[in-house]
């Protein structure tokens, strides 16, 4: 009660309403041991119970609507899941069912129905690899020992933070030669068929749109950045049968990750709203083309819940 009241005062309804938008990738089964801090069914649960106390869930593009025009209840806050993962329909969606909440989900169309992400690529490459090392050292990424959850995990971070940023192609050919070095068996089930996005869109949640290919658009031509944004809505309006009017920036960062000019393509584009991946909260005065997000790591109620609170101080502009 106490932390519902504090919210309460930090985000009352009306013109001075704030809105806060949490960010969710996957729920997983069952804990992984590569990757802790990635809730699985049981803890997704059990911080929808925390959330559905302290806060009024609202589909994204209803409290879009009400934020503004001034209109926003008390405690107001929406879901989001990115890139469209299989558990999203699996695992979230029955949770979010039980305590009577929507959630908006972004799909990167390209790897629906049997596509990988590069990023998981490397990961389950790394995960599968039976070597005891790894040696990439001709490819200028340096060389990682394999030989336990925790070695894993650090090869998986540098190798990570290390290709993210390169040009696609280059991108593309690091992730296969690591593929290759591994000669790991990797998965084709980790993202959502066709008729899993329907299922959820079926079972009263959102989709939005997450570009096709998950680019760094910043890193883009204008001309492949327009069509990213744009052929990613198109084919979701075509599976979906009506229109697509959310957005989210892949990896999300303003002024690295997309830039001002990307903001104006989404509007362009006939998205009525875009999230990003900067901390804060939502008011009146945001750029409804820039909507901040944010989601505590803590793993206790009260720590969640102040993170959560805290973070409703924060509405300074983070903005490309």
């Amino acid at each position: 009660m106490i932390l519902k009241n504090i919210v309460g005062l930090l985000s009352p309804g009306g013109p001075r309403g704030r809105l806060s938008i949490l960010i969710f990738h996957r729920v997983l089964t069952q804990p992984d041991p590569l990757f802790p801090g990635e809730p699985d069914v049981a803890r997704f649960d059990e911080i929808m119970g925390w959330v559905a106390k302290w806060f009024q869930v609202l589909p994204l593009d209803q409290a879009v609507a009400q934020l503004r025009t001034g209109t926003l209840p008390a405690r107001a806050a929406a879901i989001t899941f990115d890139d469209g993962y299989a558990d999203n329909a699996t695992n979230a969606l029955p949770v979010l069912k039980r305590h009577g909440m929507s959630a908006t989900f972004f799909v990167a169309t390209s790897f629906l129905d049997g596509g990988r992400m590069w990023n998981d690529t490397l990961i389950e490459a790394i995960r599968g690899c039976s070597a005891e090392s790894l040696d990439l050292t001709q490819a200028g990424f340096g060389s990682f020992r394999l030989g336990s959850v925790a070695e894993k995990r650090m090869a998986i971070d540098h190798l990570l933070k290390a290709i993210k940023y390169l040009d696609p192609d280059k991108r593309n050919e690091a992730v296969a030669l690591v593929q290759r070095v591994t000669a790991a068996t990797l998965p084709d089930d980790l993202m959502m068929t066709s008729g899993q996005v329907l299922h959820l869109r079926n079972a009263g949640m959102q989709i939005g749109a997450h570009t096709c290919t998950h680019p760094i658009l910043a890193s883009l031509p204008d001309d492949e950045a327009r069509t990213e944004i744009m052929s990613s809505k198109l084919v979701l309006e075509s599976l979906l049968k009506e229109p697509v009017s959310l957005f989210a920036y892949p990896n999300g960062k303003p002024d690295k990750d997309y830039l001002a000019k990307h903001a104006e393509m989404v509007r362009q584009a006939g998205f009525t709203a875009a999230v990003s991946t900067a901390a804060g909260v939502s008011s009146s005065a945001t750029d409804v083309f820039q909507l901040p997000r944010f989601t505590p790591w803590d793993q206790t109620r009260l720590r969640y819940g102040i993170r959560l609170a805290l973070n409703l101080r924060d509405v300074t502009p983070r903005i490309a």
